[in-house]
């Protein structure tokens, strides 16, 4: 099985105005909105505690080897204490493949299932939930698929941005950062030496040498957002195959030794997009995807730091990551974050503006779109300079197109 997995992540902080779903491990917030802050750091569920259809022995002896992969992806998202995962899988023709993908709750995680299809513009888009008739796709338009997916009320996110017009055909959103993609820039002679020798002391970090900022994937998504005066949500993917590796087998297909560099419990570790959904909502798909379609989230790299209680909000918090605002006069815009780090403004995706610490503000007088990056600049090469925490927009004084 083949599959892009958008993870999610839990916070269980809590505002008067949103729930911040993420965590990995506990951390000293450091916001200074007038929000009010209970955190409660529960463990993982216990695997003795998961439905027995769930478990990998039940699932091994009840349905065979080919319903391992799901219970792999269970287990790893309970071991990086994940709220929900979102999943597009490839369609195929003879049957319907996000049908066939996790979806509903599992060990008390929420899986929804999606696809992944080709137009017949030439475009990929990501459809979050999948629909029946993905096959089908591959000989529509962009924007015929695009208003096929909204109609049943879901939502279309452009794929490989840097290889379609998807921007400008109508989409929710944007994937501006791809795992795979990423690590498929890495020389592979020399990440087949890297990985041996990293694998066993310190596999995560093998991701910090190829790591990149997405510059053209943002620089096409602010300028679709200039340009085009509309709103548009940037989110991130694994992309996580969990297929890569060595193994040595028999002629029988016995495997006597083996290594995967790419499980999923790394995969969903590395990257991450944040959500934060409305307090008096609980989490459900439906909750989650209006969340997401609103742009209240956000992109981080968790590999090089845990970015539980990130904001960007204005001050007061009249408007958050994905909200529009009209003011009158100066405007304050204020960042935090749980770590010391420098803070960059863009606006209309040119900077506008940088300050360092955990809580910064930044005074604005004039329309745009804006939003920030976070670098923790006390990292080593080669990830130093490299953006830890990417936000989605404030739109201020905008006429927007809306979704």
């Amino acid at each position: 099985m083949v599959l892009r997995v958008l993870e999610f992540t839990r916070q269980r902080r809590f505002s008067p105005v949103f729930r911040h779903l993420q965590s990995i491990t506990p951390s000293t917030a450091c916001l200074s909105f007038d929000f009010t802050v209970k955190i409660d750091e529960s463990k993982p569920l216990s695997i003795k505690g998961w439905s027995p259809e769930d478990r990998p022995r039940e699932k091994l002896s009840l349905k065979g080897s080919a319903a391992l992969t799901d219970a792999e992806l269970i287990a790893a998202a309970k071991a990086n204490q994940l709220d929900f995962v979102i999943m597009t899988e490839h369609p195929q023709a003879e049957f319907d493949t996000s049908a066939m993908t996790l979806s509903g709750v599992h060990a008390g995680d929420l899986f929804v299932n999606g696809n992944e299809v080709a137009t017949a513009s030439g475009d990929r888009l990501l459809l979050i939930p999948g629909s029946a008739d993905a096959a089908s796709m591959s000989t529509q338009t962009t924007p015929e698929v695009i208003s096929k997916q909204k109609a049943s009320g879901g939502l279309t996110f452009a794929a490989y941005p840097a290889e379609s017009q998807t921007l400008r055909s109508g989409s929710d959103g944007v994937e501006v950062y791809n795992l795979f993609t990423n690590a498929r820039q890495y020389n592979a002679f020399v990440a087949v030496f890297d990985s041996v020798w990293s694998y066993r002391g310190a596999a995560d970090l093998m991701f910090a040498n190829f790591f990149a900022r997405p510059t053209e994937n943002l620089n096409r998504w602010d300028e679709a957002m200039s340009v085009g005066s509309r709103k548009l949500v940037a989110i991130a993917g694994n992309d996580a195959h969990s297929n890569i590796g060595v193994s040595l087998n028999d002629a029988s297909g016995k495997q006597w030794l083996g290594v995967k560099l790419d499980p999923y419990e790394r995969s969903f570790r590395t990257v991450r997009t944040h959500v934060l959904i409305k307090k008096d909502k609980g989490l459900t798909r439906e909750s989650l995807l209006e969340a997401i379609s609103q742009g209240h989230c956000y992109i981080s790299f968790d590999l090089f730091g845990n970015a539980k209680g990130f904001m960007f909000a204005t001050e007061g918090a009249e408007a958050n990551m994905g909200d529009e605002i009209f003011p009158i006069g100066k405007l304050q815009l204020r960042a935090a974050a749980p770590l010391f780090c420098r803070f960059v403004l863009f606006k209309d995706g040119f900077m506008a503006g940088e300050k360092s610490g955990t809580v910064v503000e930044f005074s604005i007088d004039a329309p745009g779109t804006y939003r920030v990056e976070a670098y923790l600049d006390s990292l080593p090469a080669p990830v130093r300079g490299q953006p830890w925490i990417i936000s989605n927009p404030i739109y201020v004084g905008h006429f927007l197109t809306m979704n």
